[in-house]
């Protein structure tokens, strides 16, 4: 996958928005021609040759709209790890501007419990709100602010905005990423991409089925742009 990434990327400008910590994620991918963002987007940054060569505002790549929020996460993430420390099986995650509560491994039985006890630090806490995903609890301030906001900031900080020949694409499997396909759906044109072996709703209008057609799909991209053939047959 890493290698169909890399090779899109020499044609397209990619990014792989992800709720984890931008740090994560880049030592996780490993790759030097994306942009990376970070926390659902609340951490972003370019890649260095994309901030000399791309960026039309002349900013320096790095985006960042919950830094004065980072304290405030720190002592969440601390009263956490008190509250759940007798809940088996669960684990907190700091993704520096959101924090994940993984419940995965938790029985069954106490789910509802641990829920109620996340719940119960951002009740007190108005400038904080707390979002469900897979089997994991996220706490993130409350701002508006998403992986569709930072498709948007992408976009325009690429100067392709309103750019008439540009089709972004966007592949999710996460409830989060509903947002950026919503983004795509308003402007009408684009290709919003679920992963799900399942039917689902959402607002994708393309589906792949696993990660698997993913890569087939990527390395079929770069093949094409490379030598003009058909996409579609």
């Amino acid at each position: 996958m890493r290698a169909a990434v890399r090779e899109v990327a020499k044609y397209f400008p990619t990014s792989i928005i992800s709720g984890r910590s931008r740090d994560k994620v880049k030592e996780f991918v490993k790759l030097n021609n994306v942009y990376y963002a970070g926390s659902h987007g609340l951490d972003i940054m370019a890649p260095s040759r994309a901030v000399k060569s791309c960026d039309k505002k002349g900013n320096d790549g790095a985006f960042q709209p919950a830094k004065l929020f980072l304290p405030a996460i720190q002592e969440i993430s601390l009263e956490l790890e008190d509250i759940i420390r007798e809940t088996q099986g669960a684990r907190i995650e700091d993704n520096r501007f959101c924090i994940s509560v993984h419940y995965r491994q938790v029985r069954l039985e106490e789910h509802e419990n641990l829920k109620e006890k996340v719940k119960s630090v951002v009740e007190t806490r108005p400038e904080f709100r707390l979002t469900e995903g897979k089997m994991v609890l996220e706490i993130r301030p409350s701002i508006e602010w998403n992986k569709g906001d930072a498709l948007n900031y992408l976009l325009d900080t690429l100067g392709l905005s309103n750019a008439k020949d540009v089709l972004p694409l966007f592949i999710g499997d996460d409830r989060t990423d509903e947002d950026a396909f919503k983004v795509i759906a308003g402007r009408r044109e684009g290709f919003p991409i679920i992963v799900s072996s399942i039917p689902r709703e959402t607002m994708a209008w393309y589906s792949l089925r696993d990660p698997s057609e993913v890569l087939a799909f990527l390395l079929r991209l770069a093949k094409w742009t490379k030598s003009n053939i058909p996409f579609f047959k």
